[in-house]
């Protein structure tokens, strides 16, 4: 699978962006999708994830009620809403695709195989 993220960028605090993740190379719908994030100087974070039908997600307590995980299994695209940003968030934003069928397993960076390039996302005034 062939993940091409997109949609970062520069964002006033309390702005809103979307970033998208388009796959290629596999049936998009047998994978469950995540999003992760890596500020300067600190680890790779789960942040979001969706399993592979869309009917279940999970948040990591930072981005709950501010980020919504979604998908499009028609249009083969993964996509991240992300509101109320605040300097914090600033980081590079990583989309992956997982096999697992583990809820548990989802919040797990070595559960995902294929990783996207990147978006950068600044939040500053």
């Amino acid at each position: 699978v062939q993940l091409q993220a997109s949609g970062g960028g520069l964002v006033q605090p309390g702005g809103s962006l979307r970033l998208s993740c388009v796959a290629s190379g596999r049936p998009f719908g047998s994978y469950a999708m995540g999003w992760f994030r890596q500020a300067p100087g600190k680890e790779r974070d789960f942040i979001a994830a969706v399993k592979f039908r869309g009917g279940e997600s999970k948040y990591e307590e930072p981005v709950k009620g501010r980020f919504t995980i979604s998908r499009d299994n028609a249009k083969n695209t993964v996509y991240l809403q992300m509101n109320y940003l605040g300097p914090d968030d600033t980081a590079v934003y990583y989309c992956a695709a997982s096999s697992t069928m583990i809820s548990s397993n989802l919040a797990s960076r070595s559960a995902y195989a294929y990783w996207g390039q990147g978006t950068l996302v600044t939040v500053s005034s």
